[in-house]
């Protein structure tokens, strides 16, 4: 068992599910007017590209909770195929590396998303 990819998994569930919480009241609220899907965005956005605005939110939510499982998996059990296992976890790290890097530059470090995705690459690469 390994107890930072147990932590890296855990935080990055959490910033999944906060992602997709927040963004629903910060960001989509005002944009819905009717069902599931927001379609309001005029004069900016048309409909088409604020449905796929929202599908992809949702979908980064979704990889976020895949990658959490993958590295909920490399924690609590052993692997068989050490090599497979630390490639795993190398390409987590370059992914929560780079997408925390993105956040970083994309807000001038004003996002607080950063943090976690930073600490979670740097919990992967402890190892």
């Amino acid at each position: 068992m390994n107890p930072l990819f147990l932590l890296a998994a855990a935080v990055l569930a959490v910033v999944a599910l906060a992602h997709a919480v927040l963004g629903e009241i910060l960001v989509f609220r005002g944009l819905r007017t009717q069902g599931v899907v927001p379609t309001a965005g005029r004069p900016v956005l048309r409909e088409p590209q604020v449905r796929i605005l929202w599908a992809t939110w949702h979908l980064t939510t979704v990889l976020g909770l895949a990658l959490s499982a993958l590295l909920w998996r490399l924690g609590s059990m052993p692997w068989t195929d050490a090599a497979l296992a630390a490639w795993v976890a190398d390409v987590a790290g370059v992914a929560t590396l780079a997408s925390g890097l993105l956040v970083f530059y994309a807000t001038r470090g004003r996002h607080p998303a950063w943090v976690p995705l930073m600490a979670v690459s740097a919990l992967v690469w402890w190892r």
